[in-house]
């Protein structure tokens, strides 16, 4: 393991993180002698201050599968601009597949409204306040994914005015 690999591996683990299991799903395989059974697993990993990834694991034990989707989560973390430390900035549509997600900020004290799959992934960032709806399949894979590709492409105030060489009071009116 190369030295850059090895401080950012010891960096998530000395962290101190939330960790939600979204899912875990048994796989059968049909041999001569009977069944085969495997595991997967999917984990949401954040520290709560907009901080978070997800992670898949596979294995034929359950620990197993977990241990794998979070040190796979660990090393997929990213940044997600939050609003106030608790909402997002504005509404967002995003698809993954036929999963599809609306994210809407919502009031102070209002709580993760938020099912299935997206659920996690909002504690995990420590988003406090939000509106989420899933429309469509409800596949937590393609959940997951369109979630995480929305949260991303939330642009904050400061990053508009940058971009477009205005004063940000001009951009939040």
């Amino acid at each position: 393991m190369s030295n850059a690999r090895r401080n950012a591996s010891e960096n998530w683990q000395n962290e101190d993180l939330i960790e939600k299991l979204v899912v875990i799903t048994r796989t059968a395989k049909v041999v001569k002698g009977g069944s085969r059974f495997n595991f997967s697993a999917i984990v949401v990993v954040g520290d709560g201050k907009g901080r978070a990834g997800y992670g898949l694991g596979k294995a034929k034990e359950v620990p197993e599968s977990i241990r794998k989707a979070t040190d796979r989560a660990k090393k997929s973390m990213v940044e997600v601009s939050i609003k106030d430390g608790r909402t997002i900035h504005h509404d967002m549509t995003g698809k993954f597949g036929s999963g599809r997600v609306v994210l809407r900020p919502a009031a102070p004290g209002t709580g993760i409204i938020a099912g299935g799959a997206m659920r996690p992934i909002f504690e995990a960032l420590g988003i406090r306040d939000v509106l989420a709806k899933s429309i469509g399949s409800s596949n937590p894979h393609n959940l997951i994914k369109a979630t995480f590709a929305t949260l991303l492409s939330i642009r904050s105030p400061e990053d508009v005015a940058a971009k477009r060489g205005l004063p940000i009071k001009r951009v939040r009116s």
